[in-house]
């Protein structure tokens, strides 16, 4: 399906292509009634939140092997808080997808860096004895983030080389005390980023927004840990992609630091470009999120990494600030994750 389009976007298309002669077939549960006469029910721009819903309520809560006794698997009712945020106003896609679930929630919003608060805050949170589990979530979708940011996908508006396309996903944590055994999974450290604003206005060129901000984590985390790039089998960005890349491996070296072999960003290697065209890469929050569930995590519990900097990265801007031609700042969190 296509649940980034708007209200008329299907209905256009249906009418184009009957204009043609070319006979389509009405859309499935579109036009009440199944009447292209009738004006469309637009029942799907919320999408955001069941990708909470189904993350938190299946993969996190049913089937997650997080172990809170010897044999007593994780259950809801033991999760003290949830951390969570996405990219949409006033966190709507987090305030209706786990408004059900009954649990004290703190919102967040880091635009595209969120994964990286969350986990940063949970982690804090469990360490200095304030909850015993914790969760950390977040979600961005197409459609609804490229309509809030930039321009709604019916505007047909062309993309700069520059431009980023926004992941629909979700990604949810566990964060907890455990027994230390060999292969477990532990956040060992984190360095809270700063605001840095370099003075660049285009929403189109987020890796250009975000790169300074990553930079300057990347290197604080290295001076405060007194560690080299060498020490982390990979140093990874959010949703940089191939511009902001460049800017970053520049920044960190005029500063006497190359990070180009370990260096790995999650809005590069999320999409094929060659096969999808999606320009500089992926963005958004789920961009981070998912490639760290679904990859980094399991190249760490298989013993491949042994510790990664993850660096989850964000645009700190809006339609208002946007509009009066306001500059974007960046901002990132590093997050050091390691296998026992």
């Amino acid at each position: 399906g296509h649940p980034e389009y708007d209200i008329l976007t299907l209905d256009k298309e249906y009418k184009r292509d009957l204009a043609k002669g070319l006979n389509p077939d009405i859309p499935v549960n579109y036009y009440p009634d199944n009447d292209p006469s009738k004006t469309p029910i637009k029942s799907w721009r919320c999408h955001a939140n069941t990708l909470y819903a189904n993350w938190l309520n299946y993969y996190v809560y049913q089937i997650t092997p997080y172990l809170w006794t010897e044999k007593a698997d994780k259950k809801k009712e033991e999760i003290r808080y949830i951390f969570a945020g996405d990219l949409l106003g006033q966190l709507i896609a987090t305030t209706f997808g786990i408004k059900d679930l009954d649990i004290p929630v703190f919102g967040l919003y880091g635009a595209c860096s969120t994964c990286g608060e969350g986990l940063s805050l949970a982690s804090m949170t469990v360490a200095a004895g304030y909850a015993d589990c914790v969760v950390a979530a977040t979600s961005s979708h197409f459609g609804s983030a490229e309509k809030q940011f930039r321009f709604p996908l019916e505007y047909g508006n062309q993309r700069p080389l520059s431009a980023t396309w926004t992941v629909t996903g979700s990604g949810a944590f566990v964060v907890g005390k455990a027994e230390p055994e060999e292969g477990a999974i532990q956040i060992t450290g984190i360095t809270t980023g700063r605001i840095v604003d370099y003075g660049v206005k285009d929403s189109f060129n987020m890796g250009a927004c975000m790169a300074p901000a990553a930079a300057d984590v990347i290197y604080q985390n290295l001076k405060d840990f007194d560690r080299k790039p060498t020490y982390y089998d990979r140093i990874i960005t959010g949703d940089l992609g191939k511009i902001g890349q460049k800017i970053l491996f520049d920044l960190l070296k005029d500063n006497g630091i190359d990070i180009s072999n370990q260096h790995m960003d999650c809005g590069i290697e999320i999409f094929d470009n060659e096969e999808q065209d999606t320009h500089s890469g992926g963005s958004g929050c789920g961009c981070s999120a998912i490639t760290l569930a679904g990859y980094v995590l399991k190249q760490l519990r298989d013993g491949t990494w042994k510790r990664v900097l993850f660096v989850p990265t964000g645009a700190l801007l809006s339609t208002v600030s946007y509009n009066e031609g306001q500059n974007i700042p960046g901002v990132a969190h590093a997050v050091i994750i390691e296998r026992r």
